[in-house]
C-alpha cells in the first residue's frame, strides 16, 4: 500500500505557517521604482553553463519593475534579432551576441560592464 503524501499549501508569497500570533511577514520581493537608465550599471555576462551548451547573454543589476524589465529585453531582442526572455530580474538573449547587446544598451543611455570571457 503506497504512503499518501499530504499537500501543503502556500499563499502567494510562498509563505507557510507561523506559531507566532503577532507575526507579520515582511515582503522582501517588492519592486522598486525604475532608476533613469543614466543612473544604472548593467553587468553583461556569456553563459554556456546549464544550457545544453547553447550560449546566452544574461543582463544583470536593472533596478526597477518587472513590466519595464519585460519592456526592456523586448526592445533587445527586436534590436538585436534574436529571441529571449526575462526572468527573475534578468534578461537572456539568446546566442553569442554581448557587443550587440551592449552596444543597443549604451544607445539607450546605460552604462555597462564587460563581465567575464
Amino acid at each position: 500500500m503506497a504512503k499518501k503524501s499530504k499537500k501543503i499549501k502556500l499563499n502567494d508569497d510562498g509563505f507557510v505557517f507561523s506559531t507566532n500570533a503577532a507575526f507579520e511577514f515582511d515582503n522582501a520581493f517588492e519592486e522598486s521604482e525604475t532608476l533613469a537608465p543614466q543612473e544604472q550599471l548593467l553587468e553583461v555576462h556569456l553563459e554556456k553553463k546549464g544550457r545544453g551548451g547553447k550560449t546566452a547573454v544574461i543582463v544583470r543589476n536593472f533596478i526597477g519593475t518587472n513590466d519595464d524589465l519585460a519592456d526592456l529585453a523586448k526592445l533587445l531582442k527586436t534590436r538585436v534579432g534574436t529571441g529571449g526572455s526575462a526572468k527573475d530580474g534578468e534578461i537572456i538573449i539568446q546566442g553569442d551576441v554581448r557587443n550587440k547587446v551592449m552596444e543597443q544598451l549604451q544607445k539607450l543611455g546605460y552604462k555597462t560592464k564587460r563581465v567575464g570571457g
